[in-house]
């Protein structure tokens, strides 16, 4: 495989490339780093002398730097230097000011590049289901399915999150804008798998969120998950705050475990269906 990239890819590849590169490797098994040609460990000496200056035909190494001590003065009166550039959350936040709609605000967030989590995602993952639902769900970050499909809530966790609705009369394509549900991610772009999302990750993406809401303008918003509760709500972890209304992007939000969370923890589908008894009571009430 690397023969077929000499010349091409690989002479233009940066470091997020590289680890996309090698994040999808690991997804597709490879836990081996394997030569083109077979090599007989075998026969090769003990010891091998290995000029690396040759070998990558770059220079020797600069000289050793002085051992002299920098003056104290000096040293005590220098202040790290600051980073240079836009602010990420404000920039994000004149962007989403301009969607006027959904395909705009879409075309934004494509559009913003100081989110690094972009540079190691497949798909930017933007909402699902029906615009004029009454009923709107922030989920987690994208997992890998998600990523791959560019559509929130698919595979195993989708079919449970279909089930939990139906269960509620409501689904995600119910002709009924009342019984129907739009879905949408808090952040656009899958986490690596070695991380978790940071705070400044979801702040600098947390304008792009709130012009969705006002755009499909639902009546009331469930967090369903750990990272929209952190996000949207603050402190405090998601068993802590599930069941409880709270108010947030000018409307009633529940926060509300995840189906990933289900999957892991099938224990928790009681406290699960007692918050979805409370959702469908409130939308009966009509979201006030």
């Amino acid at each position: 495989m690397a023969a077929e990239y000499q010349g091409g890819m690989l002479d233009h590849l940066d470091w997020y490339g590289a680890r996309a590169l090698l994040e999808w490797q690991i997804e597709l098994g490879v836990t081996e780093a394997i030569c083109d040609a077979p090599v007989d460990r075998y026969a090769l000496p003990e010891k091998m002398d290995f000029d690396m200056a040759a070998a990558t035909g770059t220079a020797a190494p600069p000289a050793a730097p002085s051992t002299a001590k920098p003056d104290r003065a000096m040293a005590q009166t220098t202040a790290p230097v600051a980073p240079v550039g836009p602010d990420p959350v404000r920039v994000a936040a004149e962007m989403a000011a301009q969607a006027t709609d959904l395909d705009g605000l879409r075309a934004a967030m494509a559009a913003f590049d100081l989110c690094e989590l972009k540079r190691g995602a497949r798909n930017l993952v933007f909402g699902a289901g029906d615009p004029r639902a009454r009923v709107m769900i922030l989920g987690d970050a994208p997992d890998r399915d998600e990523d791959m499909q560019g559509m929130p809530f698919v595979g195993e966790p989708g079919a449970l999150l279909d089930r939990m609705l139906s269960a509620i009369g409501m689904a995600r394509d119910h002709a009924d804008p009342g019984c129907a549900v739009y879905l949408a991610p808090i952040l656009p772009w899958r986490v690596p798998h070695t991380r978790e999302a940071d705070a400044r990750e979801l702040e600098m993406m947390l304008p792009f969120v709130a012009r969705h809401v006002d755009l499909i303008a639902p009546d009331m918003v469930v967090l369903m998950g750990n990272l929209p509760c952190q996000a949207v709500l603050g402190g405090g972890g998601i068993f802590r705050l599930r069941g409880k209304w709270g108010q947030a992007f000018g409307r009633p939000v529940l926060p509300m475990l995840a189906p990933a969370d289900l999957l892991r923890d099938p224990s928790a589908k009681r406290a699960a269906w007692a918050d979805l008894l409370s959702l469908q009571a409130r939308r009966r009430e009509g979201g006030a």
